[in-house]
């Protein structure tokens, strides 16, 4: 089967973002970043767990090492890993060290995204697990100050996931793929012994 290139990963997150984070208001706070440009979208070809630690802590030291005017946040598509959910579940304990490594603790948050993501309690088909279901395993590193900044122009942000689950369920499954929101190539399921 063939690989997905970085370019390509890139592209389809990106579409995603467009049509469903922001298309559906998923996320009320990512169209202005987006659309300033502020966006940074890329991808980790690590191999294994040690190299996607590193692409993380690389990736967060850049984002805080620019303004935000430049670069608001980053989301990190993992091309070679992860694509089992539960590894992926696993790995955000290494995620959240990162942070406190760097001492990014309330400075930049981490938020999960998966081709599969699956909320707790909830079964794997269920519908509103979408609003958390990206093309491929992703990582959102989000700056706390611009969550805060969001948040205070946004009256009702507790209400974003209520809205969110609602939203999903008028959509159904049928309307979520006709946003043609996933991979553009099947992925390769020996990817998951990796």
């Amino acid at each position: 089967m063939k690989q997905v290139t970085a370019d390509v990963m890139v592209q389809d997150t990106l579409r995603w973002l467009e049509r469903a984070v922001i298309g559906l208001n998923l996320c009320p706070f990512a169209k202005s970043v987006y659309v300033k440009g502020q966006v940074h979208c890329v991808v980790s070809d690590a191999d294994d767990l040690e190299t996607l630690r590193d692409d993380l802590l690389r990736e967060l030291n850049d984002l805080v090492s620019l303004d935000a005017s430049v670069r608001d946040t980053t989301v990190l598509v993992i091309q070679n890993l992860l694509h089992d959910f539960y590894d992926y579940n696993d790995f955000l304990n290494v995620a959240d060290d990162c942070l406190v490594a760097l001492d990014l603790e309330g400075v930049i948050q981490i938020a999960s995204f998966h081709p599969q993501y699956q909320f707790a309690g909830t079964d794997e088909d269920d519908i509103t697990n979408f609003t958390n279901r990206s093309p491929y395993p992703t990582l959102h590193l989000i700056r706390e100050a611009s969550i805060d900044r969001a948040v205070a122009a946004f009256p009702d942000a507790e209400d974003i996931f209520e809205a969110n689950m609602a939203t999903l369920n008028r959509l159904g499954l049928q309307g979520w793929q006709d946003l043609n929101v996933g991979p553009s190539l099947p992925q390769n399921d020996n990817d998951e012994k990796k």
